[in-house]
């Protein structure tokens, strides 16, 4: 089951915003592509705020709304429906976008396995340690939040492999929207503001392997 949202996804080249003469050395292949947030009211928990004072605007939103990727002339660009009117009863996180886990685990949102109502989510609970991060803390990646509400044939065997080392996964392939990039910074969370959300595993406590 592949994951559908109301609001439109759509690729922009944040790039040149965040990595500067970077993203100048791959002749664009830094294109990322995000959920683009409409202005509004941002509130870290999904609190329509009654009558407080607005929050700050995270920098990720905030470099997001600068770039306007929407054709100015189409007439039915008024049409679309904005992030901030979709997502307006669900939590969100510290960069001004949804929460998707924590809209989940509250029973916010109710993926479904597949068009029948009695399919069943195959939920593999096993975390998987991804220790080749040089001077990061490991990557510690869950299954039990993706096969929450994806099948295993979103990912395997492409763009990974089932087997462990198959895959040389690097940063930069992520940005250009392979490997993890496939769904983070499109609909999942901003890797390049949320680094602690997967390089989350000191090496020093890390179990071995």
């Amino acid at each position: 089951m592949k994951i559908s949202l109301n609001a439109r996804l759509a690729g922009i080249a944040l790039a040149a915003i965040l990595f500067g003469p970077l993203a100048q050395a791959g002749d664009n292949v830094l294109q990322l592509a995000f959920l683009r947030a409409a202005p509004g009211q941002i509130q870290s928990d999904g609190d329509p705020g009654h009558g407080q004072a607005e929050p700050e605007i995270p920098a990720a939103r905030k470099a997001i709304d600068a770039v306007d990727f929407l054709d100015g002339n189409n007439p039915d660009r008024q049409r679309l429906q904005r992030i901030d009117e979709a997502t307006r009863h669900l939590p969100y996180d510290a960069n001004g976008f949804p929460d998707w886990m924590k809209a989940l685990n509250r029973g916010l949102i109710k993926p479904r396995a597949g068009l029948n109502e009695k399919d069943r989510m195959e939920v593999l609970d096993l975390d998987i340690v991804m220790r080749n991060t040089k001077e990061m803390p490991f990557v510690k990646f869950p299954h039990r939040s993706h096969t929450e509400w994806l099948a295993c044939s979103n990912c395997h065997p492409d763009p990974f492999l089932p087997r462990a080392g198959s895959s040389e996964i690097r940063m930069a392939n992520i940005f250009r929207g392979q490997f993890c990039g496939k769904c983070h910074d499109r609909v999942a969370f901003v890797t390049f503001f949320s680094c602690d959300r997967c390089h989350s595993q000191p090496q020093k406590s890390a179990p071995k392997p």
